[in-house]
C-alpha cells in the first residue's frame, strides 16, 4: 500500500508529489491523459509559489527559462499608447513548470503514470481504494484529487461544487508563433468597445501565449477558436498587415467560473487546485493558489502519516484552506472586473488586476 495516491499531474498534484516523496513517503501519481501536455496555459509564478519551489530544488530550474520581468505594451483602437514594466514573480509556461516537477519527481524515483483513469473511490479507517477504469486498484492511505475543474475525484466523493459560471465563452486562447513581431514585450490591443487581443512571449519558447474577446459571426454567434479566427481579430485590432500567425499548438475557450467545494476532505481524501475552486485569472491567483493548497496538503499528510495527530491533524488542511478558497473567489472575481472596466481607458490594461488595492479608475 502506498502511502499517498495523487490523481492528476498538474501544477497542485506535482507538487504535492515532490513534497511527500522529499519527506521520504511513497507516493504514486496518476493521470487520466496518455502524455504530458505542451500548452503555456497558466504562465505566471507569484512569489509564493516561489519559495515553494525553491524548498522543492526546482527554482534554478525554472529561473534559467523563465523572465522575472516584462513590459506590458499598450494600444489602444490601433495607437500604442505606452509601456508598462512588471516585476512581479516569474513568467514561464505551465508546461515547462509541470516538465520541471515531473523531472524532479523522478530523481526521486516516482513517474506518472499516464493513461490511468479513476473510475471508483472507496475507503475505510485503513485506507482508501482506488479503482481505474482498466480495473486496476490501488490501496493508499490517503488520495488526492488534483485533476482539475471538472475533477473525477470530487465527483466521485460526492463533493458539491457550488457557484456560478457562464455558458459562453469570454476568452479564446492559445499558442502561436507570430513571426516578424517584437518578444521584448507583452503586446495588449484594446479598443474603445472593450473588446481585444493579448500577445504574450512566452519564454524559452518562440511563440506566443494568445488571448482574445471571440470572434462573432454574421448572426452573433461565437465562433470556435481557430488559427484563421485569430487571424482575423489581430488584423482587427493590431492593424500590422505584415504579421501572420503561425503554428498554433494549443486552441481553447475560456469561461468564468466561479466555484469552490463546500469541502476539501472527505475522510482520508482530498481535494485541491482547481479541483476545490476555480476562479477568474484576473492576478493569475488559479495556479499559484493551487501551488499552495499542496504544500498546505503536504504538511498536513506529513504530520498525519508521522503522528498519532489522527482526525485533528487530518482537519488542518480544510481548516486553513477553505477560506482561502473562498476569500480568492471573491478577489479574483473583483479584480476581473475591475479589468474589464480598465481596458476600456487609453494606457491601462492588465497591469490592474495585479494588485487586490488597485482603486478603478477614476477613484
Amino acid at each position: 500500500m502506498t502511502d499517498v495516491l495523487i490523481a492528476g499531474s498538474g501544477p497542485t498534484g506535482l507538487t504535492l508529489a515532490c513534497d511527500l516523496a522529499l519527506r521520504g513517503f511513497a507516493v504514486r501519481v496518476i493521470d487520466r491523459r496518455t502524455a504530458p501536455h505542451h500548452e503555456s496555459r497558466g504562465k505566471g509564478l507569484l512569489p509564493g509559489s516561489l519559495d515553494v519551489f525553491r524548498e522543492l530544488g526546482v527554482l534554478d530550474t525554472l529561473a534559467a527559462t523563465g523572465s522575472r520581468s516584462v513590459v506590458l505594451r499598450k494600444y489602444f483602437d490601433g495607437e500604442h499608447i505606452n509601456d508598462t514594466p512588471t516585476a512581479a514573480g516569474l513568467l514561464i509556461g505551465q508546461w515547462q513548470i509541470e516538465a520541471a516537477l515531473r523531472e524532479r519527481l523522478a530523481g526521486l524515483g516516482v513517474r506518472v503514470e499516464y493513461g490511468s483513469e479513476l473510475a471508483g473511490i472507496t475507503q475505510d479507517e485503513s485506507g482508501v481504494r482506488a479503482e481505474l477504469a482498466d480495473g486496476t486498484v490501488i490501496g493508499a492511505r490517503y488520495l488526492a484529487g488534483c485533476d482539475g475543474g471538472r475533477s473525477t475525484t470530487r465527483k466521485l466523493l460526492g463533493i458539491p461544487f457550488e457557484g456560478s459560471g457562464q455558458e459562453e465563452p469570454a476568452m479564446v486562447i492559445g499558442d502561436v508563433r507570430a513571426p516578424g513581431l517584437s518578444r521584448d514585450v507583452w503586446h495588449q490591443w484594446f479598443s474603445s468597445g472593450g473588446t481585444g487581443i493579448l500577445l504574450c512571449p512566452m519564454p524559452g519558447t518562440d511563440s506566443f501565449q494568445l488571448q482574445a474577446s471571440p470572434e462573432q459571426d454574421e448572426h452573433g454567434e461565437l465562433l470556435p477558436p481557430s488559427l484563421e479566427s485569430f487571424q482575423r481579430i489581430f488584423d482587427r485590432h493590431a492593424a500590422m498587415p505584415g504579421i501572420r500567425l503561425a503554428d498554433p499548438t494549443w486552441l481553447s475557450s475560456w469561461r468564468v467560473n466561479l466555484r469552490m467545494a463546500t469541502r476539501m476532505r472527505e475522510g482520508r481524501a482530498f481535494l485541491a487546485g482547481d479541483a476545490a475552486h476555480v476562479q477568474p485569472i484576473a492576478g493569475g491567483l488559479g495556479m499559484n493558489t493551487g501551488i499552495q493548497d499542496a504544500a498546505a496538503l503536504g504538511r498536513t499528510l506529513a504530520a498525519a502519516l508521522t503522528t498519532s495527530g489522527g482526525e485533528e491533524a487530518l482537519d488542518a488542511y480544510e481548516a486553513e484552506r477553505l477560506p482561502v478558497a473562498a476569500d480568492v473567489l471573491a478577489d479574483t472575481a473583483e479584480r476581473y472586473e475591475r479589468v474589464l472596466e480598465a481596458v476600456r481607458t487609453p494606457g491601462r490594461g492588465t497591469e490592474v488586476g495585479l494588485d487586490r488595492s488597485e482603486p478603478p479608475a477614476g477613484a
